[in-house]
């Protein structure tokens, strides 16, 4: 059986609230030796400070030792190695690879090919599951559910991985999304069709106000990614057209919680840090508990091991 974890879309709803469950447990006891005597390896040919951070945190909390490297400038790429022999020669030493690429379709490549477990720490403009699952997890610790949730996703929606993960992860527990993006940056068309074909109602807005988030419960602030752009010109034209100001917040939900997968440039004010609705960073502190129960599940460790587990240390 193959345990990688490429995209939250293969995983049913039960299998994500299964790993809720995990993330609950590590949440209490992070400190453990279920993994003690395992070897995982962290690849990064793209840049990353929070997701390799908390895996490699993760891991290491867990009593596992980590390789790896988070400059590709330091591998036999730069000899012209290929990605396969790459993920090959890495899986001689590992039980487990956590893998980000700049290439979209990169981590299922490397899970077809790989005899250990993949996991996607994104891939491209494609896909980036373990921060779908600790925004899942974030979601339900903050609203008490997944369902019936309107849900606002505001900036970069063409380009980023994070909005078009968690678009297709919510398709089980009956969303609302709402759309908030320049022409430039609109959610792609393969998104809205998927919407579609599950059933998953969406609005699209230009407009960003007090008034047009009123009724949010989620709202998910997104960079402008320099990198992505070919064109210049282009970035400088959208980078500044969706900043979230305190005043926005007038009108908002008790209950709202802002997200963002971070880093963060000038989207938000830095005001709202310490406004009762800004989440971002309890967010990103998620990553460390739900990546644990991502390395454990993909490893075949099972949620009653974890229960059972005698190695927590205090």
């Amino acid at each position: 059986m193959n345990r990688s974890l490429v995209t939250l879309a293969d995983h049913s709803r039960e299998k994500i609230e299964y790993l809720i469950r995990m993330a609950q447990e590590f949440e209490q006891h992070p400190n453990r030796l279920l993994l003690q005597g395992r070897v995982v390896a962290t690849l990064f040919f793209e840049p990353s400070t929070r997701t390799r951070l908390s895996f490699e945190t993760a891991a290491n909390r867990l009593g596992a030792r980590v390789i790896g490297f988070a400059d590709p400038k330091v591998t036999s790429g730069t000899k012209g190695e290929t990605l396969k022999d790459t993920i090959l020669m890495v899986s001689n030493y590992v039980d487990i690879i956590v893998m980000r690429h700049y290439l979209e379709g990169a981590a299922r490549y490397a899970s077809e090919i790989a005899p250990v477990p993949i996991i996607n720490a994104g891939d491209g403009a494609n896909q980036h599951p373990s921060q779908t699952m600790l925004d899942l997890y974030t979601i339900y610790q903050t609203q008490g559910t997944l369902e019936n949730l309107q849900i606002y996703l505001v900036g970069d929606l063409k380009y980023g991985r994070t909005v078009h993960s968690l678009l297709m992860a919510m398709r089980h527990f009956n969303p609302t999304f709402h759309f908030i993006a320049p022409d430039e940056l609109a959610m792609p068309e393969t998104y809205k069709t998927y919407c579609r074909q599950y059933n998953i109602r969406y609005e699209e807005h230009q407009d960003f106000d007090a008034d047009v988030i009123s009724g949010a419960d989620i709202l998910y602030m997104t960079r402008v990614q320099k990198e992505r752009f070919s064109d210049l010109m282009e970035y400088e034209r959208v980078k500044d057209r969706y900043l979230l100001k305190l005043d926005m917040l007038s009108h908002a939900k008790d209950t709202m919680r802002i997200l963002h997968p971070l880093p963060r440039v000038n989207e938000i004010e830095y005001a709202i840090d310490d406004d009762p609705h800004a989440y971002y960073f309890q967010q990103a502190r998620n990553g460390l508990f739900v990546r644990q129960a991502l390395i454990c599940d993909a490893l075949g460790i099972s949620l009653e091991q974890v229960k059972n587990d005698k190695t927590i240390i205090l």
